[in-house]
Parts: C-alpha cells; sequence; structure tokens
C-alpha cells in the first residue's frame, strides 16, 4: 500500500495544475525587473533543514506541456518514507534478483557480493541527493533542468539517450514477466562451483561489478528529478533515497541465499528465477510467484522505465507527443531491443547490457553536477529554462551548449574501444582501454566533469559561463 501511494504521487504528471505556464515574450521580459546574474559567487546550499525555502512555481505552459511544468508547492507533498517506498518498489524486482545470481556465476561469494552491491550504491546515493536537490528546490523535472546545462535544445541529446536505455530496461521487464506468466522453458544451467575468487581475481572481476551495479541504478540518478520535485523538503529527498543502498543490500542478500541454495537442492546454480520456479513446480505456489513477479515488473517499468523515456518524447516535441503517446512509444521500443538477447547470459547481462550503457549515463551525470554545482554554483534561472528567446542566459549557440557536448565526447570516448571489443567488432585492444570499459562510469564520469570545468575557463578566480 505505501508503495502504491508514493507512486500514485510521483507519477501524477497528468494531474490537473492550476498553475499554467506560458513562455515569457520579448515584450514581458522587457517590463518585469531585470534577472539577477546566472552566476553568482554563493547559491543556495543543500542542507537537511525541516523544510527549506522552496521557489513557487511560475505560471507557464498549457496543454501536454504542462507535464514539464514546475511543481507547485501545493503538490509538492512526498515524504521521506514515500521517497523509501518508491524505491522498494524499485529494488523488488527480477533483474534486481538476476544482477544478485549474476555475481555468483562471476565467482563471487554471497558476502563479497554483497558488499560490492552495497558499495556500489552508497556512490549512487550521492549522485541521486546532488541531482534531486535542484529539482527539489525549484519542482523541476529532469528534462527541463537539462536545458541549464545542454541549452533548450541540446537537452534533448541527454533526455533521448537516457529514454533509450529505459526503453531497453522496459523490454527486459516486460519479457521477464512474460516468462513467469508462460513459463518458458528454462536456459541451459551452469555447473555450480564454490567461490573461488581470492586477491588479484577477485579485484579483476570486483571493478566491473561494481561499475555494473552502478550503471543499474545510474538511469535512475540521471531523471531522479522527475520524482524528487514531488518532495516536501531537502530532508525527505535524502533521507527517503538513503533506502537504496539498505534495500538493495538486504534484496541482494536474499538474492544470493536463494541462489546457492539451489546447487544442493537441484545439483546446478539457477540464477534466473522463472526458471527455479518452473523447477519448483506445485499450483499454488506457481500462481503466487508469478502474482509476486508480474507485480514487481509492473511497478518497476512504470516507475523506473516509462516515466522518464515518456518525459523525453514530451519535451522533444510538447504539442506533438502526450505522456501516454510517450509511454506507448517506449513499450514498442522495449520490444524492437530484443531483452532476450541481453539476458542470455550473466556475461551478456553484466559486461555488455550494463557496462555498456553506463558509459552514456556516466558523462550525463558528471556534466550536469559540474555545470549545477562547479561552474554555474546552483544558480538557476527558471524562468529562462521555458524561454528559446535569444537572449537567455540557456540559449548558447543554436540552443546548444558546445562545451556540454563536447565534454559528454570525450567521456564516451576513451570506453568505445574497450566496447567493440568485447562485442567482437575488434579483435584485440591494449589493456588500459579494456581497464577503461571495466570501470565504465567511472572514467566517463569524471572525465567528462573535467574537460567541462576546464572549457568553461576561469577568469579572476571565478569560473564563467560562457554563452553567446
Amino acid at each position: 500500500m505505501a508503495v502504491s501511494m508514493a507512486m500514485s504521487r510521483a507519477l501524477a504528471v497528468r494531474q490537473p495544475n492550476h498553475f499554467r505556464h506560458r513562455l515569457v515574450s520579448t515584450s514581458s521580459q522587457q517590463a518585469s525587473p531585470p534577472r539577477p546574474p546566472l552566476l553568482s559567487p554563493r547559491g543556495p546550499s543543500l542542507t537537511l533543514a525541516a523544510r527549506p525555502r522552496m521557489l513557487p512555481a511560475r505560471p507557464r505552459l498549457s496543454g501536454s506541456e504542462s507535464d514539464l511544468s514546475p511543481t507547485p508547492l501545493s503538490e509538492r507533498t512526498m515524504t521521506a518514507w514515500d521517497l523509501a517506498s518508491l524505491w522498494i518498489g524499485l529494488v523488488v524486482g527480477v533483474p534486481s534478483y538476476y544482477l544478485a545470481g549474476s555475481l555468483v556465476d562471476l565467482g563471487m561469494s554471497a558476502l563479497q557480493g554483497v558488499a560490492t552491491v552495497a558499495f556500489a550504491n552508497l556512490v549512487v546515493l550521492v549522485c541521486l541527493v546532488l541531482t534531486a536537490a535542484p529539482a527539489v528546490t525549484h519542482g523541476l523535472p529532469f528534462p527541463v533542468l537539462a536545458r541549464a546545462t545542454f541549452g533548450v535544445r541540446g537537452a534533448h541529446v541527454p533526455a533521448v539517450i537516457r529514454a533509450l536505455v529505459g526503453c531497453g530496461w522496459f523490454g527486459i521487464e516486460s519479457w521477464i514477466g512474460g516468462r513467469a506468466v508462460f513459463l518458458l522453458l528454462p536456459s541451459a544451467l551452469k555447473t555450480y562451483q564454490p567461490p573461488r575468487l581470492t586477491g588479484a581475481e577477485f579485484w579483476k572481476v570486483f571493478f566491473p561489478a561494481l561499475t555494473a551495479n552502478i550503471g543499474f541504478w545510474a538511469t535512475v540518478a540521471i531523471n531522479i528529478p522527475d520524482f524528487a520535485r514531488y518532495a516536501r523538503s531537502q530532508a525527505d529527498q535524502v533521507l527517503g533515497q538513503a533506502g537504496l543502498p539498505v534495500f538493495m543490500g538486504m534484496f541482494t542478500f536474499a538474492g544470493l541465499a536463494v541462489t546457492s541454495s539451489t546447487e544442493a537442492i537441484f545439483g546446478h546454480i539457477i540464477s534466473d528465477p522463472i526458471e527455479l520456479l518452473g523447477r519448483i513446480g506445485g499450483p499454488a505456489t506457481t500462481v503466487l510467484a508469478i502474482f509476486g513477479i508480474s507485480l514487481a515488473t509492473i511497478t518497476t517499468n512504470i516507475a523506473a522505465n516509462v516515466v522518464a523515456p515518456a518525459n523525453a518524447f514530451v519535451s522533444m516535441s510538447p504539442r506533438r507527443f502526450t505522456f501516454s503517446q510517450g509511454a506507448l512509444i517506449t513499450a514498442l521500443l522495449g520490444i524492437a531491443c530484443q531483452p532476450w538477447r541481453l539476458l542470455s547470459s550473466s556475461e551478456s547481462f553484466v559486461y555488455t547490457w550494463l557496462l555498456g550503457y553506463s558509459a552514456l549515463m556516466g558523462p550525463i551525470g558528471g556534466v550536469i553536477l559540474a555545470d549545477h554545482y562547479i561552474v554555474r554554483r546552483t544558480a538557476l534561472d527558471v524562468d529562462a529554462l521555458y524561454s528559446e528567446e535569444r537572449e537567455s542566459p540557456y540559449y548558447f549557440q543554436g540552443g546548444f551548449n558546445v562545451a556540454a557536448m563536447v565534454a559528454m565526447a570525450a567521456g564516451v570516448a576513451p570506453i568505445v574501444p574497450g566496447f567493440l571489443h568485447k562485442v567482437g567488432v575488434l579483435p584485440s585492444v591494449s589493456g588500459a582501454l579494456v581497464a577503461a570499459y571495466n570501470n565504465a562510469w567511472f572514467v566517463s564520469f569524471f572525465v567528462a566533469g573535467t574537460v567541462y570545468c576546464l572549457l568553461c575557463r576561469r577568469r579572476g578566480g571565478e569560473v564563467k559561463y560562457q554563452s553567446s
């Protein structure tokens, strides 16, 4: 019930908005008092006050565009428990269980697997809190906040990237749910061997596994503003999101325990819960398990894999797409991604899917956080985010922030050779490039953030924001 209440509040994007918004015309801009400068030595800081100062929503958009409007104060009602319940709904799902089983397949013990997952989710938690802070303050969704960094038109680039990854996850979740309903034949089983990773062998697997676990939730870390904008305060969003490493660690432990016990029962390790369900049998057990897996698939798909892609499509063309149409497109693209190929083995799931797309999520997060906290020092002009006038500080060059685009490309570049080697396009690459791919999220995140800060030149000891 708590999960349903949290999701209903977070997903109320189609709720009538009495704070309709209109684009600011040039004449109204001239008549209005001058805006504060885009950059200021000090901006609003992230505090844990019970109820920090939040800017009221401004009248701006109408129709389907209202999905991207600032959330009015009256609708910012999500508590810490609501957000924590949302994370419970996201964590409890077959992919989380499958990820835990994949760590066993890679040779980790239960303790090593839980420690890896817990540490990875602590890293994700930091990104979640920092990314969500401006959304709580201003009530803005991810596609709008991205305009401050990438430009009013350039923001479509990270939004589409995030949307495509979300479509892939939607396909994976739907495929898993379908297998639960129809109980398809199990895939090939692997013979179980006790955990054998020690010393250097463990660290060789640890870093790719750590990166894969970060990539698992790096998607939500990018678009967490879509949910956090409904939070009552910064304290609520921080405390609520602290539930991620706790619940993920607990669920991972359960998955590892069940996966390890299958060897003693069936003589083989079974990391796929759908396959395990088919082995157990029994009508009552099967019906109950199918209901639980289907419910987990629905809750995770709606919250994690539909909101961001649908908002991205609305942001690209708000007069052409509605939120429901964006959700339908997400479902169709999810099927086109052929999720059965991504789940064909633990190797494919971890090393191809999770590591591969983490190289796209890392640069987006690195550039956004560097821009908001280092370059602009949290200063934000909400009115200008909805204006495509050339005078807007977020118009840059033709609506694109070239520095952000270059930095994002620089973050992805070192990862490409390793990815091509992993999928078999390149026969061999250097050890350094393989290491870069195995740590794709970390490398792309810090390279993109650093390059972006360097491109935004320092003048007089203060980072200056270059715009046209």
